[in-house]
């Protein structure tokens, strides 16, 4: 094995970056050093207007004075103290305020540190509980093409994009996955949930349960609205016919909603924007504004009690993190949740939305376009690949983008766009008359 020489101090080489192709990178590095509203800002002073909230997360702006404050107050109190057997007040009291915001009887937080995590969490809990009812067949997860879960292993095994699953062989064990929802040849260009296939992709899961027998099943697992894989938008009807297939089968339902999660669709949770009511909801992103990593699962109280039991004394799950509860994180999020409330940001999305929609939709005629969905302050602009080229058009517009001045998320073909919700409509206008310019330079 030949030895490899050290390199150089901050040389670009040392930093594995994720989900990048680093050599392509750091051959022509895109590096930002400061943040500030809805701007990044490059190390030549150069503004970078963030359409995307950093990665869905920054859903307050970016470097917001209150969050910065009640970091740094924290830090100089007490940076770390474990929650195994010990407690600090912050993470009580950030747990009562979610609960407070959750929908229904979601009333019960387990803290994690992201989103993969949460997923991994909600799955471990939904065995537990199934298991605590002396229902242990119930093992089996329902997943969904298309589905991105996070990157953990029950992440990725409950997830259905391939490039993630590809190179980790068989993955868990159990699990089956509903067809996605995307139907282009049925619903191109909707503005807002489409009108065609709801009811007929739900009722794929009733195929799924006469396969494998409901005895079997312990939770079907989708987001909303599908954030990584291109922004697809649920058909109407869909997610509460999941809702009432799950519920007559006993299997339990949970809402990634690390995206749609803290405003991103104008309500608390996507749960509360469509009306339905899952079991579990996973969290991550917008809880801390991207301060400092956390995430969450928030849980019905039917499920909590069961697995309380009889109240006796012992560990009533065998779970949990180093880092859950993590006193900074906390703090973060006590001050995200203040200026969501403050500054009535939810509803400053809300209002938002149909001015972005049309915005958004205008890039219709724009060369390579071939489709455009919108949800809330979520859209997708989906470009006709290149033959033999899949996603190198959509990367080309990633790089001349962010020359001009504005960051996009790309995936495969799709541009996909989710502001802070702090935008002002300038700030979109010039975030579409960017990508329209943008368009009409790439052939």
């Amino acid at each position: 094995m030949t030895a490899h020489a050290k390199p150089p101090t901050n040389d670009l080489e040392a930093f594995w970056m994720p989900f990048t192709p680093n050599k392509a990178f750091k051959a022509d590095p895109r590096l930002v050093e400061r943040a500030e509203g809805m701007f990044y800002y490059t190390p030549d002073h150069r503004a970078i207007l963030d359409a995307t909230s950093g990665l869905w997360c920054v859903n307050a702006g970016h470097c917001r004075p209150q969050i910065v404050e009640a970091i740094q107050r924290q830090a100089a109190r007490m940076g770390y103290a474990t929650s195994f057997n010990l407690g600090h007040p912050k993470a009580f009291e950030l747990a009562s305020r979610l609960a407070q915001l959750l929908p229904g009887d979601l009333d019960h937080v387990f803290f994690t540190n992201s989103g993969s995590e949460s997923v991994d969490t909600a799955l471990k809990i939904a065995l537990a509980y199934h298991k605590a009812r002396g229902k242990g067949s119930k093992t089996r997860f329902i997943g969904r093409e298309r589905g991105y879960h996070g990157v953990g292993f029950g992440g990725i095994s409950v997830g259905g994009i391939v490039g993630n699953r590809k190179q980790y062989g068989a993955l868990l064990p159990g699990v089956d996955h509903l067809p996605h929802t995307h139907d282009p040849a049925r619903n191109a260009f909707s503005k807002g949930q489409p009108e065609h296939g709801g009811e007929g992709f739900a009722n794929a899961l009733e195929a799924i349960v006469g396969l494998h027998d409901a005895s079997t099943i312990a939770a079907v697992i989708v987001e909303p609205v599908a954030g990584s894989t291109g922004v697809l938008v649920p058909p109407k009807g869909y997610l509460e016919q999941l809702r009432a297939i799950c519920d007559r089968h006993d299997i339990l339902l949970i809402f990634d909603e690390v995206i749609t999660g803290f405003g991103r669709l104008g309500a608390p949770f996507a749960a509360e924007f469509f009306g339905v009511q899952p079991d579990m909801i996973t969290m991550a992103k917008g809880l801390t504004n991207a301060a400092v990593p956390m995430g969450a699962v928030g849980v019905r109280g039917g499920i909590y009690d069961t697995l309380m039991g009889d109240g006796a004394a012992g560990i009533e799950l065998f779970h949990g993190y180093t880092y859950s509860g993590h006193p900074l994180a906390c703090a973060a999020g006590l001050a995200t949740l203040d200026l969501y409330r403050d500054e009535g940001l939810f509803e400053r999305a809300a209002a938002l939305a149909s001015g972005f929609e049309a915005v958004v939709h205008g890039l219709r005629d724009a060369p390579h376009v071939v489709d455009i969905r919108n949800l809330g302050l979520m859209a997708a602009v989906e470009l006709a690949p290149r033959p033999g080229a899949v996603g190198a058009r959509a990367q080309e517009a990633f790089h001349r983008a962010f020359d001009e001045g504005l960051l996009i998320r790309v995936t495969g073909d799709t541009i996909a766009f989710s502001p802070s919700l702090i935008a002002d409509p300038a700030h979109i206008e010039e975030m579409m008359a960017t990508t329209r310019k943008v368009l009409e330079t790439i052939d």
